[in-house]
């Protein structure tokens, strides 16, 4: 099993975590433009299905200890770990599907900032508490900052829609409001899926065999991938049949779709693979609530695709471009801080 013994290269991890995790979202825009975000979600869960088990099967299953080796590691795994990794699986789907459906109707540049900041935010804390790894002043030092960018992105936000009278009237402003409501249900949810899943964790990779029934971060990821999988068949389902915008939709919907189409869900769902799983092996070394808070600076790079290339923010006044300037200088150096707090 490949493991990573080095802090440096564990924070260049969790920065490529950063990217990943903050990009998925434009194969959904791409998508959004011939297909709806709920068609596009199967494809992005195969997607995340298929990088686990791929990277289970080869760079979990390198090295010459056959104790850490992915399918030894499964056959070991305890129910307790099991059960942990697949709960954390669902748990992500259900706030997943929540930013899912606040990027359809609110864009990248708020439904990431507010949903992911706040699951940042959350998810910090939440992590440190199982794993007291790194500086507490630090690090939460770092969190006050992030929830400073937060606000900074809600007030340009709300600049925005004040110039334009609201968006598009009362109809374009009630869209909003959904999806800010949308988001703040998901941050609160996906502050918790990742703890689940380091509970799974024996994080000590350098030992000769992990603790019996613990599993390592491929299987884990593995586990928590069909977790994900098995739960998209209710809530994918509701939101069809219960959609934030447009009419229901069926099942038979999605074979209606090409190959193209269907490809672009399922790169958005490796781009996001990727990202879990470098950051599931980065965690050994920094931690689990450094290494999940650096990752999800994913609202960083999220908010930049949204603002400078799908133009959320067009015709919007100076002040907003201020704002979110500012929130840009804050999530920075609060990232900083969590970098400097594992240090």
């Amino acid at each position: 099993m490949y493991f990573c013994d080095n802090y440096a290269l564990a924070v260049a991890f969790c920065v490529v975590t950063m990217f990943c995790w903050g990009s998925w979202g434009n194969t959904q825009k791409l998508a959004g433009k011939t297909w709806r975000y709920e068609l596009f979600y199967w494809d992005y869960v195969i997607g995340v299905v298929l990088f686990a088990l791929v990277s289970g099967l080869t760079a979990g299953s390198i090295g010459a200890n056959a104790d850490w080796g992915f399918v030894a590691n499964l056959k070991q795994a305890s129910l307790g770990s099991m059960g942990s990794a697949f709960l954390g699986g669902v748990i992500f789907n259900a706030a997943n599907i929540l930013l899912a459906a606040a990027i359809s109707i609110a864009g990248m540049s708020v439904a990431f900032p507010v949903g992911i900041g706040l699951a940042l935010v959350l998810g910090v804390v939440v992590n440190y508490m199982g794993d007291q790894r790194g500086d507490a002043t630090t690090l939460f030092c770092g969190v006050a900052l992030i929830v400073a960018a937060i606000l900074c992105n809600a007030f340009a936000y709300k600049v925005k829609t004040g110039a334009s009278g609201g968006s598009g009237g009362a109809g374009g402003s009630g869209r909003l409001a959904k999806g800010i409501v949308l988001s703040i249900v998901c941050g609160v949810l996906m502050a918790f899926f990742y703890r689940f899943i380091a509970a799974a964790m024996d994080m000590d990779f350098a030992k000769a065999a992990p603790n019996a029934g613990m599993m390592t971060p491929y299987s884990a990821f593995f586990v928590f991938s069909l977790g994900i999988f098995a739960s998209n068949f209710l809530f994918n389902a509701i939101a069809m049949r219960m959609p934030v915008s447009g009419e229901p939709i069926t099942e038979k919907d999605y074979f209606k779709g090409g190959f193209p189409i269907h490809l672009v869900g399922v790169l958005g769902g490796l781009i996001w693979g990727l990202g879990n799983g470098i950051n599931l092996v980065a965690a050994g070394k920094a931690g689990p609530a450094i290494s999940y808070g650096l990752g999800q600076g994913a609202t960083l790079v999220s908010a930049l695709w949204g603002i400078l290339v799908w133009r959320e923010f067009k015709g919007a006044p100076g002040k907003a471009g201020v704002l979110n300037l500012a929130m840009f200088v804050l999530f920075l150096v609060g990232l900083g801080l969590i970098i400097k707090a594992g240090a």
